[in-house]
């Protein structure tokens, strides 16, 4: 079984695989660890179950850091589709992208320690986010509400500064403040 990998045939098997993830996702952002049996009560499914779909800690954990990637990746059309492109960029940053570099800064001593036998994390992981930036880059563009000569890379590097959110305090706030910051410097 690969890693995270679901039987298509069955509708309960992939409720259960998805309890398990955010179960697990819940509990690497408020603790940092993996306990299959705590993960099993709050997805309310038996512990061999989270062992039939990750057999290992280090699977599961992988399998929760490319399930919040692919959110944070997969949402970026869909805000396109329902705001102009500026405000589709600021709702990414605000409501999706800081909830995930605070969820992530839960998960990331729990990544190294996963993707320690295994070298480093997916590099198709970061290619998906530096293209879910050049896809809203390239939207803002061409309404004209930002430089043309911006790199995504840059613009991904900037937005680095929500892994400082205090998840305790006014994180909203200071997601939007800093969205507001590397706008400025952005548009035309």
């Amino acid at each position: 079984m690969t890693t995270g990998s679901v039987s298509p045939r069955r509708a309960d098997t992939r409720r259960n695989h998805e309890r398990i993830l955010v179960a697990a996702a819940e509990s690497l952002a408020k603790t940092g660890e993996v306990s299959f049996n705590a993960i099993a009560k709050q997805a309310e499914v038996g512990v061999g179950t989270v062992y039939r779909h990750f057999p290992t800690p280090e699977s599961l954990i992988l399998a929760v850091y490319q399930r919040e990637v692919r959110h944070i990746v997969d949402i970026v059309p869909v805000l396109l589709a329902e705001h102009a492109p500026e405000r589709a960029f600021r709702v990414w940053v605000t409501d999706h992208l800081a909830h995930y570099m605070m969820t992530k800064k839960g998960l990331a001593d729990a990544l190294r320690r996963a993707t320690a036998s295994r070298g480093e994390l997916p590099a198709s992981a970061y290619d998906a986010m530096v293209g879910a930036v050049a896809t809203l880059l390239a939207a803002n563009v061409e309404a004209g509400t930002v430089r043309p000569d911006l790199e995504p890379v840059q613009v991904l590097r900037g937005l680095a500064g929500l892994l400082m959110l205090d998840p305790n305090g006014d994180w909203r706030g200071d997601a939007a403040g800093l969205a507001e910051l590397l706008w400025h410097g952005m548009a035309r």
